[in-house]
């Protein structure tokens, strides 16, 4: 439950990233991203804030008081795209070299042997990750569901933890043997798919504000379910009023297939299966030609961007700059951590401001505007109203960082760019919904030696399941 009243007293800054009335939902260019208020307080009561402000300006006591005291204040930060199961296979050798085809087919074998427990805990141990991060909402892409693995025992797990959970019912259905990437062991008959979907929609699927767990219709991707199934979920989730993800675009072997398969770019194929609108976000989109972000910006369309996971599999830049200045919905995703082998929303901010520089120069992309992307811009890519942004009638999902330590030692020139231009580091505090996840960079919610210990029981029998240990 969430405390009843919470007061973060005396913060040395408390950036909002509540844009000004009329501006973009993000900066197109510049670093206007919100109030930065220096030596400010924040007051919620169950779970939303009432108050933000000047220290002197607020009440001075609460049901928990934290002195914030050296520490810059955000938005909790919001993961648009992940494949939690994935952190039980990190760094395995023969995928650790291979671009996008390659590493899934390294990787599928192993995936086969899952089952329930593997879920919960991957699941718990990748959402622990993201709060010590600073990270307070995060989507999950869950494709697979071998030896009765279920959609459910993700959604439980993110309960324990705490972290408001957007889990996506994904799915595969084109296997190998119809010319797909996916083992046929790993897919499922398309009527079975819809069914559960309806299931996991109705059980549940919470569409009220504050909700901390919603559900979305995930097909995997173009390379491995039918343009019908594509179809049939977008009619579903429209019924239902749920939200549509999936992999687009992310390198060139994608576009040669949808070419080879569809006859038609990605964009085409989205248009011709519904997946355009407000409710969709696509992930990666490495490879979006320029009338496929003006598609996307007309639309509402939203954008998962991973740089770290483009890094590691050699996919390319996406063109965020271009797609900023378009209008495109655009948020965050650290990616499956078998592809970017860490869940650190800090760094992906980080990742991203720096990858941009590299393609278009130094001022191509600044600090501010990276970490409203990673905030508010992860909030309006999952249709969120009530997160992203710290002010009165938003959910109380805080980041707090200690800036009283090596990393940031030199930085008081500008605080709220030191987040990014120096570090990563951990929260000292991650606050959902009132209620304290991290606590002085300490997991608050579940017990973290029992959580490593399940989590590597979980790894080391897929390792020898799939032969890869004695």
């Amino acid at each position: 439950m969430a405390d009843t009243t919470l007061l973060l007293h005396n913060a040395d800054l408390i950036c909002t990233m509540n844009p000004a009335e009329g501006e973009m939902s993000l900066p197109r260019s510049g670093d206007n991203v919100g109030r930065e208020l220096r030596g400010a307080s924040l007051f919620a009561r169950n779970g939303v804030i009432e108050a933000v402000g000047p220290s002197d300006s607020l009440p001075d006591s609460a049901d928990r008081v934290i002195d914030m005291t050296g520490h810059v204040v955000i938005p909790g930060m919001v993961n648009t795209h992940h494949h939690l199961f994935q952190n039980l296979t990190r760094a395995v050798p023969a995928a650790q070299n291979a671009p996008l085809f390659g590493w899934l087919q390294t990787l599928y074998p192993i995936w086969s042997n899952i089952g329930p427990d593997h879920i919960y805990w991957s699941t718990a141990l990748g959402l622990a990750e993201l709060a010590l991060s600073g990270c307070t909402t995060s989507s999950d892409h869950l494709y697979l569901y071998p030896n009765g693995a279920r959609l459910d025992d993700s959604l439980a797990a993110a309960a324990d933890i705490g972290v408001r959970f957007h889990g996506t019912r994904g799915s595969m259905s084109i296997g190998e043997s119809k010319g797909g990437l996916p083992p046929d062991i790993l897919c499922w008959d398309e009527a079975d798919i819809l069914k559960d979907c309806q299931r996991v929609v109705e059980t549940f699927h919470n569409p009220e504000r504050y909700a901390m767990q919603r559900v979305a219709l995930a097909p995997c991707s173009p390379f491995s379910v039918s343009m019908d199934l594509m179809r049939e979920s977008a009619a579903m989730a429209r019924s239902y009023g749920v939200g549509l993800h999936t992999h687009l675009a992310e390198n060139v072997e994608d576009i040669d297939y949808s070419l080879a398969t569809f006859g038609m770019r990605p964009g085409d194929y989205i248009e011709a299966v519904g997946w355009t609108g407000q409710d969709v976000w696509h992930a990666h989109c490495v490879q979006l030609d320029s009338s496929e972000i003006d598609l996307f910006a007309r639309t509402g369309t939203g954008v998962a961007h991973c740089p770290c996971s483009n890094m590691r599999l050699a996919s390319g830049i996406a063109p965020v700059r271009q797609m900023l200045d378009s209008g495109m919905k655009i948020g965050l995703g650290v990616d499956g951590s078998a592809s970017n082998d860490s869940a650190h929303m800090l760094n992906e901010a980080r990742q991203t401001m720096l990858l941009q520089r590299v393609e278009q120069g130094g001022d191509a992309m600044t600090a501010r505007e990276a970490l409203a992307v990673a905030t508010r811009g992860g909030a309006y890519v999952l249709g969120r109203d009530d997160i992203g942004i710290l002010a009165p009638g938003y959910a109380a999902d805080i980041a707090a960082f200690d800036r009283r330590s090596i990393d940031f030692a030199g930085s008081d020139w500008d605080p709220l760019a030191s987040l990014l231009f120096c570090g990563p580091v951990k929260a000292s505090y991650t606050i959902v919904n009132g209620r304290v996840v991290v606590d002085q960079g300490r997991l608050a919610t579940m017990d973290m030696d029992r959580l490593l210990a399940c989590h590597a029981d979980m790894a080391h029998d897929l390792m020898q399941k799939s032969g890869h240990m004695a």
